[in-house]
């Protein structure tokens, strides 16, 4: 009778998780702001890079303006660097503003790949519960070489290099498991960039106020950058460590990597400890 009870319990709460709607609030890892003017037929617009990584922007297509994105193409920005871009456009209409898409990185720079170390203390053991292409969210080219560990909510996040807080979501208080939750998801995460290599890594599913760093803070590997939680797409406490590399196309997706005690990521399998 009781492990009926316990049944019951626990398929009621599943259930009350995947109904759970999603928050209103919607938080920005970081946040830019460009200008743009018109003068004499040309338009200039001024862009800064407010980060310790390269960025690359592009203009959304603008129906008043059909050949201006083009014209425009991909202008990557050195870290922090403050630049003017100016188009000769004398037919433009300057009724609407203009829509910028910011993602991290230069597409071009060469990645050199180096060992890094797990993103939990020394001396702490955890079980991986979703390896490389995992069918239930390692599905995609943005997640499919993510490794989930099995901290708990409390546990400490660490560091797995040296680099910059590039990003910081710490503001989301719970968690759901609908597909809306998929599609939509509101994890509180820390992105840091590694200049010696050109990685991101990313650190999914903090705490609400998880953040032991902020934005633009210099990290050593193994520091204490995040307490781990529950909030987001998930269905269990976890971290969801992801390494990525730049793209013109797609942004950051994710890439295989292998960590310092020689563990490679591709041989980590769900069930298998790691210390």
């Amino acid at each position: 009778m009781k492990k009926n009870i316990t049944l019951i319990l626990i398929l009621f709460l599943a259930s009350c998780a995947s109904v759970r709607k999603l928050p209103k609030e919607h938080y920005y890892a970081f946040l830019y702001y460009f200008d743009r003017a018109y003068k004499n037929d040309t338009i200039s617009f001024h862009l800064k890079n407010p980060l310790m990584c390269p960025i690359n922007v592009k203009l959304a297509k603008d129906t008043l303006n059909p050949d201006l994105s083009n014209l425009f193409g991909h202008v990557s920005l050195a870290e922090l660097q403050d630049t003017i871009i100016k188009i000769h456009y004398p037919a433009f209409d300057q009724s609407d503003r203009s829509v910028y898409v910011v993602k991290y990185g230069d597409p071009e720079y060469k990645i050199e790949k180096n060992k890094i170390a797990l993103p939990f203390p020394k001396g702490k053991e955890y079980r991986i519960i979703q390896g490389y292409n995992g069918a239930f969210t390692h599905n995609t080219i943005f997640s499919r070489f993510a490794i989930d560990f099995n901290l708990d909510i409390g546990d400490t996040i660490t560091a797995a290099d040296d680099g910059y807080v590039v990003g910081v979501i710490e503001d989301y208080k719970t968690y759901g498991t609908s597909k809306k939750w998929l599609e939509f998801d509101k994890s509180n995460y820390i992105t840091v960039y590694h200049p010696q290599s050109g990685l991101f890594t990313q650190y999914v599913h903090l705490d609400h106020k998880g953040a032991l760093i902020k934005l633009g803070d210099h990290v050593k590997r193994g520091q204490a950058i995040g307490i781990c939680g529950m909030t987001g797409f998930t269905t269990t406490p976890h971290l969801h460590f992801n390494v990525k590399v730049p793209t013109k196309e797609h942004g950051l997706i994710s890439t295989e990597i292998e960590f310092e005690n020689g563990i490679r990521g591709k041989d980590l399998k769900e069930k298998d400890y790691v210390k």
